[in-house]
């Protein structure tokens, strides 16, 4: 690990936290990919509506990697976001490319929200176990992001 900044963590906690926040990383950017994905292929009834809300869920969901970023760096760590690194820890299934109608994108968005919001919580305890409220703070705050996007996306899905 590098110099802690400002965290006035020690070593164990920071380890944790840093930990939790790249496993999340690699979520959450990886969750972006695939909003992008649907973003560029969707078709059919709403198009217009879910089109232009995934823009914003994708800006969204940037902000969290951001502050994921940043956090890791103020405990001393490195956020590692490559790729590479991505397609290996993410625990989010394979986005199905041959999607195209809106209900069925909906339909995979919001299953993938879901188990990013599961690891948000997760993360939320851990940091919090771990002696790191401010992270635990980050966490709450992205999951409650991530929440609310879920449910604008899923109120897209017929019959909701």
């Amino acid at each position: 690990m590098r110099e802690r900044f400002a965290s006035g963590l020690s070593d164990d906690s920071a380890k944790v936290s840093i930990e939790t926040l790249n496993k999340n990383l690699s979520l959450v950017i990886d969750l972006s990919l695939t909003v992008k994905q649907a973003h560029w292929t969707m078709r059919g009834n709403g198009f217009i509506g879910v089109h232009e809300l995934l823009d914003d869920a994708v800006a969204n969901l940037r902000d969290i990697l951001d502050k994921i970023a940043e956090r890791t760096v103020v405990l001393g760590g490195t956020p590692v976001g490559i790729s590479q690194v991505v397609a290996e820890e993410t625990a989010l299934p394979r986005y199905p490319t041959d999607t195209v109608s809106v209900k069925d994108h909906v339909r995979e968005l919001t299953e993938r929200y879901k188990l990013v919001a599961a690891s948000l919580r997760e993360a939320i305890d851990t940091t919090d176990d771990g002696g790191d409220q401010d992270t635990s703070d980050l966490f709450t705050e992205a999951s409650r992001i991530v929440d609310k996007d879920a449910w604008f996306i899923g109120s897209n899905a017929d019959g909701n």
